[in-house]
């Protein structure tokens, strides 16, 4: 599977939707990816691209992991 970031990309944080728990906290945050991590969430989802967790260290120095469907080139 390919991979939409790496590590040491730069990355910017988009949840457009404003109910999701996580938009007030983390939506337009920037940050770098440090560290890229699998669990089985694609079979859950039937998306195999949520497979992949991508582990962001925040400007503030914050780790957060947030899935592809979040991400965006800064």
């Amino acid at each position: 599977m390919t991979r939409r970031f790496e590590i040491g990309d730069a990355v910017r944080i988009d949840i457009p939707d404003e109910t999701d728990p996580d938009h007030d906290r983390l939506h337009g945050s920037r940050g770098e990816i440090t560290a890229i991590l699998e669990d089985d969430a694609g079979e859950v989802t039937g998306d195999v691209r949520d497979t992949m967790l991508y582990r962001v260290q925040l400007e503030d120095g914050t780790e957060v992991d947030v899935r592809w469907r979040d991400l965006r080139p800064p």
